[in-house]
């Protein structure tokens, strides 16, 4: 996932170690740290894991972002893996998760606009019936 620290919350540390040992979900992290951040798929969908970022001009900041590397508390990275989208929003606003930012439709729909977008494809979030659309269809959460 994310990282480690939120592997071992979320109980993914614990799984590998009663099922198999330790070493093993070393072996995962080392994995995870060296999967691409996002993808942009057909020249029209970007996919991460978690949303949009006020410092994100250009989409080539992503193809500069080193692998592996620790997750900071803040940042591009950051907030690729954590930002949420918020129907409230307006712009940018603070993320009730104490890291990051949520963003608003206006938000998603002048990124996908200068960046010539169709849909963001995203997870992060538990979502009923494991998919939600936000934005009239422009970005989709899908939790498994």
């Amino acid at each position: 996932h994310e990282c480690a620290s939120i592997n071992k919350v979320y109980g993914f540390y614990d799984e590998c170690k009663n099922r198999y040992n330790t070493k093993l979900w070393k072996i995962f992290l080392d994995c995870f740290d060296c999967l691409p951040i996002a993808a942009v798929v057909d020249e029209k969908i970007l996919c991460m894991h978690g949303g949009l970022s006020p410092e994100l001009r250009s989409l080539d900041q992503i193809k500069d972002i080193q692998r592996p590397t620790d997750v900071p508390d803040t940042g591009l990275l950051c907030d690729l893996l954590w930002s949420d989208p918020e129907h409230s929003n307006t712009g940018w606003g603070a993320n009730e998760r104490g890291v990051s930012f949520t963003f608003g439709i206006n938000v998603l729909t002048n990124f996908l606009k200068k960046h010539g977008l169709d849909l963001i494809c995203r997870a992060h979030q538990v979502v009923e019936d494991g998919y939600l659309f936000f934005g009239h269809r422009k970005l989709v959460t899908i939790f498994s």
